[in-house]
């Protein structure tokens, strides 16, 4: 068995992701400057309090991570990272960059989110087992830092499809530890997981089945995983594992609160006159979206079902308007950069087909903007949440909550979030264009107070598990 060193700063809770709580930027005089980072992970290991003596472990993502741990030793200063320790693994560049675009991003997340043409794609050979002896090696690194960073018996919380494998290695270095594992992502069914080559597919399984619990956002994914087990692994694995569900909801209290600052209120004006009003004075309706240019998040097909609404229903031209915060993501992976591309292209041909001197029918940003993203969530008339396959999307759940008059959502069967809000929204087969215009007709011809009714019922089915809840709650379960 490898080593089981434990070092002398013991912390006894850990988490483990690509990305921590903390980056930075290194300027051309050498000076280092932090920005930290949100979401639930923070929410999370913030609510447990420093008596925790708690650890964040991640990877050094661009050159400044990568200075600041060769100036810190990996040990995070904590007056950058809001009093939270970190560790922060320089991993080597390219075993990064081939373990992080080669492997989880342009593999595993492709298998999850089914996004493969398979006529052309994947192709198994030779230059990807390269990269999964990098996966590999990446994975190793974070559990060789977790199990000199825990204490006896500690609780590690390892995340997402990037570390599939360490919660295994872990286990064989610190069988001592109780280890957990959370899926972000969708599961794969087991025909279509079983795209990978059977190694390596029963090696992600298996890596994962080295946790003492692995969860994941929804019911439907945890059964897919464990049906993959049984296709791939055998229907009698010895394994041990628990299997939980954690459907990771909204901050509430964060987003009203923040959905009314000042910056909020000045982007609400701005989309206000880019929206107008229609030719007979009263406000156009807003259909609004919020994603980043992510190939599953289904942009297009949006885009395509607008124009299929001004098409079939020429009642709606110059009294609405899709307001598109498209925020470019991946953009180091060519299919992310064409998709953008594609994205521009779509949203321009529409406007130039149906836009007169007074009506842009598609108004669309590119540029990454949280409070115009606020102030677009607090105006809605619509929300077209549409994703080809998604773990959650909580953009479905974060609408409703900050939503001033009520917003009627046109979501995906195949968003996770469908399993918690299907009820009160207007759902959608996402690859059908037509069903979908309808879906938006639907939505944008719904009563006021309906909409409003709605709303508030989304709002607190959304705000149900938030981010704190959501991590405590896998914590106590590993307790269990």
């Amino acid at each position: 068995m490898a080593s089981t060193h434990v070092a002398s700063q013991h912390a006894r809770v850990l988490v483990a992701s690509n990305r921590g709580p903390v980056s930075y930027a290194l300027d051309e005089t050498g000076t280092l400057t932090a920005r930290r980072g949100g979401g639930g992970l923070v929410s999370g290991l913030s609510a447990i309090g420093p008596e925790a003596d708690a650890v964040w472990v991640c990877a050094a993502l661009g050159d400044g991570d990568r200075e600041a741990v060769r100036r810190t030793g990996g040990a995070l200063d904590p007056s950058d990272t809001g009093g939270q320790r970190v560790r922060m693994l320089d991993i080597a560049p390219q075993v990064h960059a081939d373990a992080y675009n080669g492997v989880a991003n342009s593999v595993l997340w492709f298998v999850h989110h089914m996004l493969y043409q398979t006529p052309l794609e994947p192709v198994f050979d030779a230059g990807f087992r390269r990269q999964w002896a990098s996966y590999e090696a990446y994975n190793r690194a974070f559990a060789e830092a977790l199990a000199q960073e825990a204490a006896p018996r500690a609780a590690v919380l390892i995340q997402d499809y990037h570390l599939s494998l360490a919660p295994r290695m872990l286990r064989e270095l610190r069988p001592d530890l109780r280890i957990g594992h959370f899926s972000h992502t969708p599961w794969a069914p087991p025909d279509y997981f079983r795209l990978l080559p059977d190694d390596i597919a029963a090696q992600v399984l298996g890596g994962i089945l080295g946790a003492d619990r692995a969860a994941f956002l929804t019911r439907r994914w945890a059964d897919a995983f464990t049906d993959c087990c049984h296709a791939v692994l055998g229907p009698a694995i010895p394994s041990g594992t628990r299997i939980g569900v954690h459907g990771l909801g909204a901050d509430g209290d964060f987003l009203r609160r923040r959905a009314h600052e000042p910056d909020v209120d000045e982007r609400m004006r701005t989309l206000r006159e880019q929206i107008g009003t229609a030719p007979d004075g009263t406000a156009r309706k807003a259909i609004v979206r919020v994603d980043r240019t992510e190939l599953s998040k289904n942009i297009v097909r949006g885009l395509l079902a607008y124009e299929e609404l001004l098409d079939s229903r020429p009642e709606w031209r110059e009294r609405v308007v899709h307001v598109a915060f498209a925020y470019p993501s991946r953009q180091d992976l060519a299919v992310y950069r064409e998709y953008t591309t594609e994205v521009q292209r779509v949203a321009q041909e529409i406007n130039s087909r149906h836009g007169t001197p007074g009506w842009t029918p598609v108004e669309l940003h590119v540029k990454d903007d949280f409070a115009r993203s606020l102030a677009a969530y607090r105006l809605a008339d619509v929300a077209l949440v549409n994703p080809i396959r998604d773990g959650m999307n909580l953009v479905a759940k974060e609408i409703p909550v900050v939503s001033d008059e009520g917003c009627a959502l046109v979501l995906s069967r195949e968003a996770g979030a469908y399993e918690e809000l299907s009820e009160d929204a207007v759902t959608v087969n996402p690859y059908d264009i037509g069903g979908t215009a309808a879906a938006l007709h639907e939505a944008l011809s719904m009563p006021a107070d309906e909409r409003a009714e709605r709303t508030k019922r989304l709002a607190a089915q959304a705000t149900a598990l938030p981010p704190a809840r959501w991590f405590l709650d896998q914590l106590s379960a590993l307790d269990g």
